[in-house]
């Protein structure tokens, strides 16, 4: 009868264990399970240097939202860039999505200017203003290059 105690109290504690595990996970992992608080808008850019999926989306610098994919458009040579927005944001036809570097060198992510419109966009819908990643290495070298 003791030996059968003792196995149920470390069972409980594995499961606990098991069922924590399972709660960090998903929160540190930032996942979704039920509810789908986002909408999908697409940008387009000619350069996204940098960029990663999973990159943060901000806006008067409060995170709104990620970056689900990135593809290229073979057709047009430009990066189509698939957000995910915080449906509790909305943004107007007018808006602006620019790229950004987080410190000299840190991780590049998306800040999202609002225009004036008063139309905005539907689920599905396309920023249509960018304003592309700047390389670093490319002005270093227009520079070193450029000053002779």
């Amino acid at each position: 009868m003791k030996k059968m105690n003792l196995e149920m109290i470390v069972g409980l504690f594995l499961l606990a264990g098991f069922a924590s595990f399972a709660y960090i996970s998903i929160k540190m992992g930032d996942i979704k399970m039920f509810m789908d608080e986002s909408y999908p808008v697409t940008a387009r850019f000619s350069s996204i240097s940098g960029l990663k999926e999973g990159a943060v989306i901000e806006l008067a610098g409060v995170k709104v939202g990620k970056v689900s994919k990135i593809e290229l458009d073979e057709g047009e040579y430009e990066a189509v860039v698939h957000l995910d927005i915080n449906k509790a944001v909305q943004l107007t036809d007018d808006s602006i999505a620019s790229i950004r570097t987080s410190g000299i060198i840190g991780d590049r992510f998306i800040k999202l200017t609002p225009g004036g419109s008063d139309i905005y966009l539907e689920p599905g819908g396309q920023i249509e203003e960018t304003e592309s990643s700047i390389s670093l290495e490319e002005l270093v070298s227009k520079y070193i290059f450029d000053s002779e």
